[in-house]
């Protein structure tokens, strides 16, 4: 038996051809799938809709996969121990990890962290359940999306499922924030169980899908950033105490830092560092361009796109018996560009979502998932207003999960533009036909 490309479910049917290999069944199950089509219409940094030039999720989804296929494609060769096979979590296959970095976001809502921070406010304060779009991404994929032949979601391999899964946790459990929902959590744990996976340990492909979407966070929003005036390359901003400070702080506050070691460097320093040596690249960049703004900004986000894919290595991790895919530089782990990477992160996040008038599209936000949340969640009302399918899907699964669960499945699964004209259709005073098609 093959257990990467084993199914839980294994339900195929007469239109499932038997000429492809099973991974390619996973990323035709996954990019025709409408939980794949909708991250067209969900933010990413700006509002889906804001702007034709502006990355969504489906378009930084796109940008990851391709960083950690050609990635896994480079480790390939340089490692020898991975075309021995001798462990299935110990693998890099670039199919595999293209499918994985395809399904990361699935489980987002409208409206970006906003959406998420919002539903996860109202379950844990209402009914003591959490929201979480990693956990959601499960819900989806094994759950809530529909083939033909199957009421098991997409049923996708093993080495996908376990190639999303990078925080490897029941988040139910006290005081995880990040995990997969009991419900899905005993799929997977029962397919890291055959396969041997240490406790706590992600796949190499995980690791890699997951460090593939920091190198994306930390250029290619910052791209958008410069693009929408939000980041303006001068020293005014780059020197800004303000800014610095905000910086630090995101730094410090970061729970998934733990790791970089910062205690051991000058924090302020590194931070005026990395900012000084960014805007004087940017400036001499823009010299090379002829002074085009446009040529400047694509030139420095492909610059370090490369710079960071092409430090990706593996190395061994004796602490947990496991390996690590992570930067390397000199055959140790380079905790200088890790470093550089978050502080590029943490830019994008002070200067563009802490903008006043990006706090003002939060706050609408929240005001419309409060909103449509408020409207559907009592059962006796909600469920006069919820589409018959998804009524029809609660009734027969109502013994597994409640009815608030169901509401957060609907509300997340929603694009900003839909989660916009329903809120406009019970709180505005008009809003076009009833007949309009859902």
């Amino acid at each position: 038996m093959n257990v990467r490309k084993l199914r839980l479910y294994d339900t195929e049917n007469i239109h499932s051809g038997e000429d492809r290999d099973e991974f390619e069944k996973d990323y035709a199950r996954l990019i025709q799938s409408p939980s794949f089509r909708r991250l067209q219409g969900k933010s990413q940094v700006f509002g889906a809709g804001s702007g034709d030039y502006y990355r969504t999720r489906l378009t930084h989804s796109l940008e990851v996969s391709q960083i950690a296929r050609e990635v896994a494609r480079r480790l390939g060769k340089q490692y020898a121990f991975l075309s021995a096979k001798a462990h299935p979590g110990l693998m890099l296959e670039p199919e595999v990890v293209e499918v994985a970095a395809l399904a990361h976001d699935l489980g987002h809502p409208p409206f970006g962290h906003k959406g998420e921070e919002v539903l996860n406010d109202v379950l844990t304060a209402e009914h003591g359940l959490k929201y979480e779009g990693n956990a959601q991404n499960f819900r989806i994929l094994m759950f809530l999306e529909k083939r033909a032949g199957s009421d098991s979601g997409l049923d996708l391999s093993a080495a996908v499922l376990l190639g999303i899964n990078k925080y490897p946790f029941c988040i139910d459990e006290p005081g995880r924030v990040k995990g997969v929902y009991r419900t899905e959590w005993e799929g997977i744990a029962y397919l890291r169980q055959l396969w041997g996976m240490p406790e706590g340990c992600a796949t190499l492909e995980a690791q890699l899908m997951d460090l593939s979407d920091d190198i994306a966070y930390s250029t290619h929003d910052l791209e958008d950033g410069i693009r929408a005036g939000k980041i303006p390359m001068s020293r005014t901003l780059f020197e800004d105490d303000r800014i610095i400070a905000h910086l630090i702080q995101e730094i410090e506050d970061d729970p998934g830092n733990k790791d970089m070691n910062w205690e051991q460097v000058d924090l302020q320093a590194m931070v005026r560092r990395v900012l000084s040596d960014y805007l004087a690249q940017w400036e001499a960049i823009y010299m090379e361009c002829d002074g085009e703004p446009s040529r400047t900004r694509r030139e420095m986000k492909a610059r370090w796109v490369r710079q960071f894919a092409n430090q990706v290595g593996i190395l061994d991790d004796p602490a947990r018996g496991w390996k690590r895919v992570t930067f390397i530089r000199e055959g140790v782990q380079d905790l200088e560009l890790l470093r550089t990477m978050e502080i590029l992160k943490k830019l994008a996040w002070v200067t563009l979502l802490k903008d006043f008038r990006v706090q003002r599209l939060h706050k609408r936000s929240e005001i419309m998932i409060r909103g449509l949340w408020d409207s559907f969640k009592t059962l006796e009302t909600g469920r006069l207003i919820l589409p018959p399918d998804w009524l029809e899907m609660y009734e027969l699964q109502k013994g597994k999960w409640p009815w608030e669960r169901l509401v957060a499945d609907y509300l997340s699964g929603m694009t900003d533009a839909y989660a916009e004209k329903v809120y406009a259709e019970f709180f505005a005073s008009r809003s076009g036909s009833i007949y309009e098609r859902d």
